[in-house]
């Protein structure tokens, strides 16, 4: 036991001092064409204006995209008839307007009852490019994380053969699936294929905002200060994680990661020993623990974040900054100055954007 001890004193004493051994050296300023070259080698791509382009990277070959399937989904999307008591509708925890989530800690459902785990609800707005849905990535698609609010009793609280019957009784949705989804001999609607629905309507919710202007060549699209952002944003290894034309949503990750050294270093302990504090650096309201349990989530989506506070799977941080300083510090081992902090923000703010008017030709 004593020797375990003095291996974590020794882990930790390292890792703590290593930066006064090797102070790190503020690279100069890069200017706007190095800068914008770094980012995209990086792949931290614009997103298209161009439907054709953005086709390609969004459609699903298991529900190809339709002008008429995507005109069902916004309708699906927005009726509360998708819900019990017809009174909560995919809308009323995504809010196109307001980052596409709720700006609340924790998802109020069927009758006004609260999320178990306390969990907060994530951004629709480019989730269709995120590789997995949920905190915990138990979904792969939007089409697949469609079936669950819907039929979850805390949020929506329809089961699959309430909610056909149901849409079944309305001739103008009748007729809607009968010519969205011809090839079904059952009249077309069924579960899944509401889902697709919604899936192909969410998949065109992508937003464009400064920071792709700049990537395409604009050097004025974004402020020095959110330059300097950018550039902190990627030295100090916040993009290993927030990457892709959605800066983030493409892998699970565990947090925090900087306190569970015995991982980090690969050393094992006996079964009692609790020195390592491995808690989360808040409190973890919901007792939500990520994937089975271990600590991983999937990697929020940074486009439009200065909308959707408050922050992190429960909603325990409510200002940007902190969140921030959170990251650094929990994350990535850096105690991030105010400067670097507001430098930082004034990066994410440029991913702030508008939900793009895609015209879908036939």
């Amino acid at each position: 036991m004593m020797r375990e001890i003095l291996i974590v004193i020794l882990v930790v004493g390292l890792v703590v001092s290593l930066p006064y051994f090797f102070p790190e050296k503020e690279a100069p300023q890069l200017t706007d064409h190095e800068l914008r070259e770094l980012a995209l080698s990086l792949n931290l791509k614009p997103t298209p204006t161009d439907f054709k382009t953005l086709l390609k990277i969004i459609d699903n070959p298991q529900n190809l995209l339709s002008k008429e399937k995507i005109a069902l989904g916004k309708l699906l999307f927005f009726d509360p008839l998708l819900s019990k008591d017809k009174d909560i509708s995919c809308a009323s925890c995504h809010k196109l307007d307001e980052g596409g989530d709720d700006n609340l800690a924790t998802a109020i459902g069927h009758r006004g009852q609260a999320n178990p785990s306390h969990l907060n609800s994530p951004t629709v707005l480019n989730a269709a490019l995120a590789t997995s849905q949920f905190w915990d990535a138990r979904a792969k698609d939007v089409e697949a994380q469609a079936h669950g609010p819907i039929q979850a009793s805390f949020e929506m609280n329809m089961t699959p053969e309430e909610l056909v019957a149901r849409l079944n009784a309305i001739p103008s949705y009748k007729e809607i699936f009968k010519r969205v989804f011809p090839e079904d001999i059952n009249g077309g609607i069924n579960f899944d294929n509401i889902t697709k629905a919604i899936g192909a309507y969410e998949r065109t919710l992508l937003t464009r905002g400064s920071f792709d202007e700049f990537l395409e060549g604009d050097n004025n699209a974004i402020s020095e200060k959110a330059k300097r952002g950018l550039e902190l944003f990627i030295n100090k290894g916040c993009k290993g994680c927030h990457t892709g034309m959605s800066v983030g949503g493409l892998s699970i990750q565990k947090f925090p990661l900087r306190r569970n050294i015995a991982d980090l270093f690969n050393v094992t302990f006996s079964p009692d020993f609790k020195t390592i504090d491995t808690t989360f650096p808040f409190k973890n309201t919901g007792g939500f623990l990520g994937k089975d349990g271990s600590k991983t989530f999937r990697v929020p989506i940074l486009r439009n974040v200065t909308e959707t506070s408050p922050y992190f799977h429960n909603g325990a941080v409510k200002d940007i900054e902190k969140a921030v300083w959170i990251m650094g510090k929990y994350q990535l081992g850096i105690d991030f100055s105010e400067s670097q902090i507001d430098e930082i923000v004034a990066f994410l703010k440029t991913l702030q954007g508008e939900i793009i008017e895609y015209r879908f030709d036939d």
